[in-house]
């Protein structure tokens, strides 16, 4: 056990209580205690799904999102025996049904950090549509009485900003700008046992951590970034929609937001509406600081429960901003069928009004999984128009359809063998064009995986899969690239045109370390022949990804992690695009409530010249708005960012901060910067 942040016992021995305060057997509330009595908290919701592949075995119970902070006090101590824990709950950080008689489901997690395994109060079967409706029952309450919940948070921020005197020279004297302090604050009332208000103007969000830095292995998928924002982060399972509709990192800098969440007979209901800042306008110029208003959010999501544990649920989201609209209205829902089945249903459409007109578009999905001991499986088919825009969530990729059949299959080793199980998942998917589904035309993108994952004694996991898949060119990706045939071939320039198909074959290895007392640790390598979108060809292709999490001492925490993605020209065995991105985390508990947090990342990107690899060898080139035309040149780009965090945090809602970051500062790792050539 170590003095850890908070919720961020997860790699110690542990102990965690699920209440279900509506007893629907669909959502819970989790408070978690190490043996030292640090906390973590959060939320659980009902889910299914099939596990494998090549980095993961059995189906596991779904996992607590531990992003909410509640009130309670704990106690751990160590004993030669082992450990006993101590767990105060007060009602005012519960929310719950107002009936003068009830009844609460729970149940009780222990989680063994050397070996994995976790024991739970009352038996519990994995292989089954629900964990959370396994859980017992807590009867007899009657009379419960929280009293006033108000919580009042005044913000107080000072920031300062430095940059170069003259940006064209990172070497020139620092400026620093002091800035205006910022007063804002936040309010929670409990209006109902069931329901709370929570309003907040002008947040500071400065001690939010920032992101880690992500590859990009598909230019064609916008990246995802989780949602930190205290915020927003509370309640936020009522917001959580199929296909992510709702994403609130949309919502950039609120200068106002208010939402109410809770559940009401049977029935969870979330709104949200949130003012945000001018300079985040579609109209706003950086330049002149003109232009724009502030863009308005309202989301609202309701879901009601049906029988035992199925559900349905409704959401509509809107955003207006000058002249631009978008408006997105949505029904799905998830039915368990029996013991092992269950069938999740999803249709939404969007209307969105700007300067070019006005347009309309579907998204729908169905998916039917099994979750079985030995045999699970997962069928699924989804699409979602080109023109389909959701402007309050998140759309990795438009304009497609998608057909997905996963199977699990699971052996299991003899009880106290070298192994515990293996899993073999093949999955097969195939994705179309939105409009190539319904004119009858070939799918863009084939895929057949092979995958294997092995669970040994100990808490040791190894994986492998061998990926076999083809990717169709896509002409409108490549609209705007021209290319300059060498003079043997004309000396002209002219559109590209690409390979028709590429085939890719590629092999995966998986390792994942026991969660020992100092250290833990995963690794990932990729190898073979993938699709290089830059230049669409088949190029060789060298992905690393590994973490750890090292605990030297009881207070010490160190995360590193590496990634290296490099692509590989056949011709001529160069690399023609590499990214590596190194970042340490390292966290030091002074005392239970104080931390301070040090986060380094340094990224590299070096990329050549492109050109058609896959058929003249000419040089690729973009053509401008003028009619010019100009080379894809190569460029090199490196990138240190530091920062760091003192927080203090005697209680939820009770913080103080001071922080430091820098994403751009004049040191010798910066080194690189773009240049076309």
């Amino acid at each position: 056990a170590t003095l850890a942040d908070r919720d961020a016992i997860g790699a110690d021995d542990n102990v965690q209580i699920l209440l279900s305060t509506f007893n629907d057997g669909r959502q819970a509330l989790v408070f978690g205690v190490n043996p030292l009595g640090v906390q973590m908290d959060g939320t659980m919701t009902e889910i299914t799904s099939v596990s494998g592949g090549f980095a993961n075995g059995v189906q596991a119970r779904p996992q607590a999102d531990l992003s909410q902070d509640f009130v309670f006090q704990s106690k751990g101590r160590v004993t030669p025996w082992g450990y006993s824990v101590e767990i105060r709950i007060p009602f005012k950080s519960l929310r719950y049904q107002s009936l003068p008689d009830q009844s609460w489901g729970i149940n009780v997690i222990r989680h063994v950090q050397h070996s994995g395994f976790e024991d739970t109060w009352t038996p519990v079967r994995l292989a089954a549509a629900g964990f959370l409706s396994q859980e017992g029952t807590l009867d007899g309450l009657h009379g419960l009485d929280r009293g006033l919940v108000v919580d009042l948070n005044p913000e107080f921020t000072q920031r300062t900003s430095g940059a170069p005197a003259n940006p064209a020279d990172p070497s020139s004297r620092w400026r620093y700008d002091a800035g205006a302090p910022q007063l804002g604050g936040n309010a929670r009332w409990g209006v109902t046992a069931d329901l709370t208000l929570n309003a907040t103007i002008r947040p500071d969000f400065s001690q939010v951590e920032s992101d880690a830095a992500q590859a990009v292995f598909d230019p064609r998928q916008a990246l995802y970034f989780a949602e930190k924002r205290p915020f927003f982060l509370d309640g936020m399972d009522g917001f959580t929609t199929p296909s992510n509709l709702v994403y609130t990192r949309r919502i950039q800098q609120p200068t106002f937001a208010a939402k109410l969440t809770g559940k009401v007979s049977g029935t969870t209901i979330a709104f949200l509406s949130a003012l945000d800042d001018r300079t985040t306008s579609l109209a706003y110029d950086p330049l002149t600081g003109r232009g724009g208003h502030n863009p308005l959010f309202n989301i609202l999501r309701v879901q009601r429960d049906l029988g035992t544990a199925s559900q349905v649920g409704v959401t509509y989201t809107d955003k207006e901003d000058v002249q631009y609209s978008n408006r997105v209205a949505d029904v799905d829902g998830r039915v368990v069928l029996g013991t092992l089945y269950t069938a999740n249903f999803q249709a939404a459409a969007s209307r969105t009004v700007s300067a070019t007109g006005i347009t309309t578009a579907p998204l729908w999905g169905a998916t039917l999984r099994r979750n079985g001991r030995r045999y699970g499986a997962s069928y699924s088919f989804k699409g979602l128009d080109t023109a389909f825009v959701a402007g309050a969530g998140f759309i990795s990729r438009r304009g497609i359809a998608d057909l997905d059949v996963n199977e699990r299959f699971t052996w299991f080793g003899a009880p106290g063998g070298a192994v515990e199980s293996f899993t073999f998942n093949p999955i097969y998917d195939l994705t179309w064009k939105y409009d190539y589904l319904f004119h009858g035309r070939d799918a863009i993108e084939k895929k057949f995986h092979l995958n294997g994952n092995l669970a040994l004694r100990g808490g040791w996991s190894v994986g492998a899969a061998l990926l076999l898949e083809t990717f169709g060119y896509d002409p409108q990706l490549y609209q705007h690239v021209y290319v300059a045939r060498p003079p043997q071939l004309g000396g002209d320039t002219v559109a590209f045109t690409g390979t028709p198909r590429l085939p890719n074959r590629d092999w995966v290895v998986t390792l994942n370390s026991p969660g020992w007392q100092w250290f833990s640790g995963n690794l990932m390598y990729i190898w073979g022949q993938d699709e290089d979108f830059d230049e669409w060809a088949s190029s060789r292709i060298q992905v690393v990804t590994a973490s750890g999490l090292v605990r030297p001492t009881g207070k010490l925490r160190v995360t590193p992690s590496f990634t290296l993605q490099a692509y590989g020209r056949a011709s001529d065995h160069s690399w023609e695009n590499a990214t590596r991105i190194t970042r340490i985390e390292t966290e030091y508990q002074l005392a239970r409530p104080l931390f301070l947090r040090l986060v380094g990342q340094y990224t590299t990107t070096n990329r050549l010249a492109l050109v058609d690899e896959s058929r003249t060898g000419g040089a690729l080139l973009v053509r401008n708005p003028d009619g010019t035309y100009a080379p894809l040149g190569a460029y090199r780009l490196n990138n240190f960012r530091v920062d760091w965090l003192l927080a203090y945090q005697p209680s939820p809602g009770t913080v103080f901060y001071a922080g430091y970051g820098s994403t751009s500062a004049p040191d010798a790792l910066q080194v690189g910067q773009l240049t076309d050539t």
